[in-house]
């Protein structure tokens, strides 16, 4: 891994110390080693990872390893996002390059990442394509780790891991545009779900092994990188929709005892036409690009 910096090593020594320490205002961000901001109400050290709910009633969250977060810090007051992260900057001929946007700074110079609202994305992706945005983060988070200058040994690059030819067949010009390469995976997931008649499993398989797989061996191949990649994703997506139901019946369950008038249902409670809990089978995962 290399040298590894003193300073670094001090800043995350104490940011695992705020962990069970500090209290967690409602817009902290934890700023994460690969360069993400996540902002969040609250968070809980869990084992070897960390919790951030990213909601004020805790549906929503993001399991994050508690080694990769770097510090945090109070989030900005203009900044609403729920889900953010940071494009480290580089050097680019005689600018510096952040998300894709040269800077007209000269090279050298410290310039601030540029914040993308990785949760508005998502939001407008998994609407446009009428997908759940739960699963279309469960799928983000088994492919590239929320890392959006990810690249797989094969070749596939972003968010949603696109491969070159397939980025170009669904029009991302740059696959390290957060924007345009969730657009795209999303598009592409939606499309594998309507040629499979909605079957999770296969388009998840088809998606991380190629539809010629899937259709080669009549459904999931016989891989256990794509057995993995599939079950990771179901689960995690199991998941958010069990704390999504447990957090409803807590509401319920508080507003019969009270009597009081229910109030408008939750978002938790909202469904997203062609969407559905999908129940884990055995051993579902994931194969190279």
């Amino acid at each position: 891994m290399g040298h590894t910096n003193p300073q670094f090593v001090f800043l995350l020594i104490v940011a695992i110390a705020a962990l069970s320490t500090l209290p967690c205002g409602a817009s902290d961000l934890a700023v994460l080693r690969n360069g993400f901001s996540i902002r969040h109400e609250r968070r809980k050290a869990i084992g070897s990872v960390t919790r951030l709910y990213v909601s004020a009633d805790g549906s929503s969250y993001v399991d994050v390893p508690t080694l990769e977060i770097d510090h945090f810090e109070e989030a900005p007051k203009e900044q609403v996002s729920a889900v953010g992260l940071r494009a480290g900057a580089q050097a680019s001929g005689s600018g510096v390059r952040a998300s894709g946007k040269l800077n007209v700074r000269a090279a050298g110079t410290r310039v601030a990442p540029a914040l993308v609202d990785l949760n508005q994305v998502v939001s407008e992706a998994s609407g446009r394509y009428r997908l759940d945005p739960d699963l279309v983060n469960s799928v983000i988070k088994a492919e590239s780790g929320f890392n959006v200058r990810a690249v797989s040994r094969k070749g596939a690059q972003g968010l949603m891991q696109l491969m070159p030819n397939t980025a170009s067949k669904l029009g991302v010009p740059n696959a390290f545009d957060a924007q345009a390469n969730v657009d795209g995976g999303t598009r592409y997931l939606r499309e594998l779900l309507e040629r499979y008649n909605f079957d999770l499993i296969k388009a998840l398989a088809a998606y991380n092994a190629g539809p010629r797989r899937v259709e080669q061996y009549g459904g999931l191949p016989p891989y256990y990188e794509t057995h993995a990649y599939v079950a990771r994703i179901v689960r995690d997506f199991n998941k958010k929709k069990m704390a999504e139901k447990s957090q409803a019946a807590q509401a319920g369950s508080q507003k019969n005892s009270t009597r009081k008038t229910p109030s408008q249902g939750s978002a938790s409670t909202r469904k997203t036409p062609g969407t559905a809990t999908v129940q884990a089978r055995s051993a579902p995962g994931r194969a190279s690009q």
